[in-house]
């Protein structure tokens, strides 16, 4: 929590410049996440307030910012236009069918938010380490791609002023930052091409266009119940998108607190963070905002401009609200295509260019699990896409791993000994047995385990098993270096166990 009674005063001064940094950045990125889940914009802006000020208090990671952002709005486009379509045919139209839209948007989110608090209560956020590098590659770039194709529907019926306003846009946010980075470029592209499309009287898309944002005027977000929270077949309708807007927010949260804990040399709190955005999100469903999650390319902002505490994210979520609720005319007359220039950007932005050098020195297994999970990104959703990638890469570890080798001498007693290496599993247990020539080793055998590890109940029964066939032979069998908990599961050959001094102290994964 915001303890202003142990805040470093130290660094005040950055930590609000950088926020009102952030602030006035946040604004063209909230809209633009707005247009791609089919929302009001105004309900990106209250989402960036109300998520960022709540992360900014109770987050796990100081510093890190949180709003609307384009993992979570593909998600959502999906539901919103399902809502549309079974509404439409209710007979809503106007500002009924977009209302009704939202109501379902909401329960969505206090739903996903209350998942989100289900992880991090029960400590869950720590398997974010189990997402390995090839699929962090893969979502990242097909998310890139999302974001950029949801941009093509503005073009739709607009003349080449559009795509020339576009490609301004770009190159002002691509040359700036080599010549200052005082201000964020988006802000100078948004100010540079909105005055001359006012002044020249440009015929283009306008944002008012789309939503007139001027009836938000004065207005600060209030308490709305979502009509449907009680309504059992409208939760089964959203749940699904519910489950994935929770995991897709979550890992891109934790990613995004993973990568500033590499840049600050510092560790947050992963479960602190699942539970703040979870937290989020339900007051977004009750106060007219939509899902959210931490913003990687904003908090990256933030920390690179001086952003270092919590005041920083305090500020910039602040800093919005007082934007969106006196500057609403002026957002009215924003060409949507300089925020769809700024879409493009983040999306080239986004994109792990790196990837394609990395793909080559891959071994194939990871470059699959990269491609394959972009592709998914791109067809199904981005919690498919990071699920499949880890199944993927477990079942590859697990057939790079499905052997275990042995090595054997015989001693000047006539004893042979075999010498393990290796994981003993359930990959590995059907092949165990060829190791060992049963019919034609001596009458003692001794199998030492040093090297090995019996990780499951598979490999358990393999050396039961094993053992079975050497007693059958009227051999006799001695067992070395098998961990307590190994040795107390052992049926058939828990008799034949030696008892050494450095025996292994780990467990084995078994139904007891």
């Amino acid at each position: 929590m915001f303890d202003i009674r142990k805040y470093d005063t130290s660094n005040v001064k950055n930590d609000i410049l950088s926020g009102l940094v952030v602030a006035v950045a946040l604004v063209p990125e909230a809209i633009a996440f707005s247009f791609i889940a089919e929302v009001s914009p105004i309900v990106g802006l209250y989402t960036a307030f109300i998520l960022g000020l709540i992360t900014a208090l109770i987050g796990g990671k100081p510093g890190m910012i949180s709003g609307a952002t384009g993992a979570v709005a593909v998600v959502l486009v999906g539901l919103s236009l399902e809502a549309n379509t079974m509404l439409k045919a209710t007979g809503l139209e106007g500002e009924a069918l977009a209302m009704g839209v939202l109501h379902y948007i909401l329960l969505a989110t206090i739903l996903a938010g209350l998942i989100q608090i289900t992880i991090g209560a029960l400590k869950l956020g720590k398997f974010i380490r189990l997402v390995p590098q090839p699929a962090m590659y893969g979502f990242v770039n097909g998310l890139a791609i999302v974001i950029a194709s949801a941009q093509f529907k503005f073009f739709e019926g607009q003349g080449s002023m559009m795509y020339v306003l576009v490609f301004v846009t770009m190159l002002i946010m691509y040359f700036l930052p080599k010549f200052t980075k005082a201000v964020p470029s988006g802000l100078v592209a948004i100010v540079l091409i909105t005055l001359a499309v006012y002044f020249t009287g440009t015929n283009t898309l306008l944002v008012g266009q789309l939503t007139d944002l001027s009836k938000f005027a004065g207005q600060l977000p209030s308490f709305i119940f979502p009509e449907h929270i009680f309504n059992i077949d409208a939760i089964f309708m959203v749940l699904p998108y519910a489950v994935i807007v929770a995991l897709v927010g979550l890992i891109e949260s934790l990613l995004t607190l993973s990568v500033l804990d590499e840049m600050s040399e510092t560790r947050g709190s992963a479960n602190k963070e699942c539970i703040a955005q979870g937290t989020g999100n339900v007051t977004c469903g009750m106060f007219g905002g939509m899902a959210g999650c931490a913003m990687i390319g904003q908090s990256i902002i933030n920390y690179t401009s001086g952003g270092l505490g919590r005041l920083s994210s305090f500020t910039a979520a602040v800093g919005l609200l007082i934007l969106v609720v006196s500057l609403t005319d002026i957002l009215n007359i924003i060409p949507v295509a300089v925020l769809v220039g700024i879409m493009f950007m983040v999306s080239i932005g986004t994109f792990e260019w790196s990837s394609f050098s990395h793909i080559k020195h891959m071994p194939r297994s990871d470059a699959f699990v990269m491609v394959i999970v972009t592709v998914i990104t791109v067809v199904e959703d981005l919690a498919v896409a990071v699920i499949a990638g880890v199944i993927i890469s477990a079942l590859v570890f697990a057939w790079k791993h499905a052997r275990i080798y042995a090595k054997s001498n015989v001693e000047a007693d006539g004893t042979k000994v075999y010498e393990l290496d290796g994981p003993l599993f359930f990959g590995s247990a059907t092949t165990f047995g060829d190791n060992f020539d049963v019919p034609n080793d001596p009458p003692k055998v001794v199998i030492n385990f040093k090297n090995a590890r019996v990780m499951d109940s598979s490999g358990v029964e393999a050396i039961d098993a094993l053992t079975k066939k050497y007693q059958d032979a009227g051999k006799n069998l001695l067992l070395r270096h098998l961990s307590k908990d190994c040795k107390a599961i052992l049926k058939q050959a828990g008799p034949h166990c030696s008892y050494e001094v450095d025996d292994p102290t780990y467990k084995v994964a078994y139904n007891y």
